[in-house]
């Protein structure tokens, strides 16, 4: 029998050719094991001993501004005093937890609250929903609310049909952004788009307050069916 056709000689070479690829990769494949240690271990570290604790602190100092917020002191809420942080200083020192995100929201409210509907705007954009098509719906509608403030009808309408479709199950406030939607389109004397809006309320959610009055807009603009 030839070498060629020997099969203990051909398991032999592929040994000695796995032996020599370990031994010429062997310190690569070892760096890169402890690097994926190094790193899981990193983050398990991080997670459990500087993300967490921060995490509860967050927490802890969201409480007290948001009793501020409940009670409409949203100057208090938003700035704090007597060494008690409020949104602003939270989202300063714990921005990146879920606590910290929240403080947007709150904050980008209070802004709202106070009249001042850039810094509003700006805290909302950031804000992150996490996924919650309600949440996600009450921040499209509170950003209309503050372009329309600044004039800016178009942007304020595009966030309020937003605000109106995203969440439907919650009627209430379905139809009110896009009531406001409708009502902005009108004053903005964009008439069609005006129906529209007025319409979808009128045969989606006509028990809902709203749903209620609708007609006399409808018929104000000559469109009652």
């Amino acid at each position: 029998m030839s070498e060629k056709n020997n099969p203990a000689q051909a398991d032999q070479e592929s040994v000695n050719q796995a032996i020599g690829i370990w031994e010429k990769y062997s310190k690569k494949i070892i760096y890169a094991s402890v690097a994926v240690i190094v790193l899981v271990g990193g983050y398990l570290s991080y997670t459990n001993f500087i993300l967490a604790p921060k995490e509860q602190k967050a927490s802890e100092e969201l409480f007290t501004a948001e009793s501020n917020f409940r009670k409409d002191s949203f100057n208090l809420a938003l700035n704090g005093a007597n060494g008690t942080p409020g949104f602003l200083k939270i989202i300063s020192k714990y921005g990146g937890t879920s606590a910290g995100n929240l403080a947007r929201l709150y904050a980008g409210e209070s802004h709202l609250q106070l009249g001042e509907f850039q810094k509003a705007i700006d805290q909302l954009e950031q804000f992150s929903p996490s996924g919650s098509k309600q949440v996600e719906a009450k921040v499209e509608g509170l950003l209309g609310d503050g372009y329309a403030e600044l004039k800016k009808n178009d942007e304020a309408i595009k966030h309020y049909k937003n605000a109106g479709t995203l969440f439907p199950e919650d009627q209430a406030m379905a139809s009110e952004y896009l009531f406001r939607g409708a009502l902005l389109s009108e004053i903005a004397g964009k008439n069609d788009e005006a129906i529209e809006l007025y319409q979808i309320v009128k045969d989606k959610y006509p028990r809902t307050e709203k749903g209620f009055i609708v007609d006399k807009y409808l018929a104000r603009l000559g469109s009652v069916k």
